[in-house]
């Protein structure tokens, strides 16, 4: 089987996990008077996780591939040192920082610290360009989800506010 094939078969397996918690799990949770509304809190869950079921479905059944279409390189196993793991792995422990420096940094810094961090890491170089698209970035985020949602988010570092 393609390694394409297998990451998504791994990948179907979490939003059926995923899914069954959003269907079952979470609903059971809800207290009587939500379960009158339309939307429930596990709506945007369930929504994601058949949308991920239905792209992992079309990979491990090769749907998305096409004869008519030119060959495609796939991925060799044998060669995962000639790809950018290095670039991946970095990624994946920023954003594991970036979970963590959430509370006690707060939203603005750490998602700026991430956004710049993120692109240096992809190989962008015109930092004052990137600096200025991360803090606006976070602070048009930081006030749709505060101040129109209403959900608060500490914005600044704990010691700051």
């Amino acid at each position: 089987m393609a390694l394409d094939r297998v990451i998504a078969l791994i990948f179907l397996l979490i939003c059926v996990v995923y899914g069954y918690n959003a269907y079952f799990v979470m609903d059971e949770l809800l207290p009587p008077f939500m379960r009158n509304n339309p939307i429930w809190p596990s709506t945007f869950p369930k929504v994601l996780s058949a949308l991920g079921i239905l792209v992992s479905l079309t990979i491990v059944l090769g749907i998305e591939k096409s004869n008519h279409t030119a060959e495609v390189a796939e991925i060799n196993y044998r060669k995962l040192t000639e790809y950018k793991l290095g670039q991946a792995i970095s990624l994946l422990l920023l954003m594991v920082f970036y979970a963590f420096a959430l509370r006690p940094i707060g939203f603005l810094v750490s998602t700026t610290v991430f956004l710049v961090a993120g692109s240096a890491i992809l190989g962008e170089r015109r930092w004052g360009i990137m600096i200025i698209v991360s803090v606006i970035a976070a602070g048009f985020v930081w006030y749709l989800v505060d101040q129109v949602l209403g959900i608060f988010m500490r914005p600044l570092p704990w010691f700051l506010s």
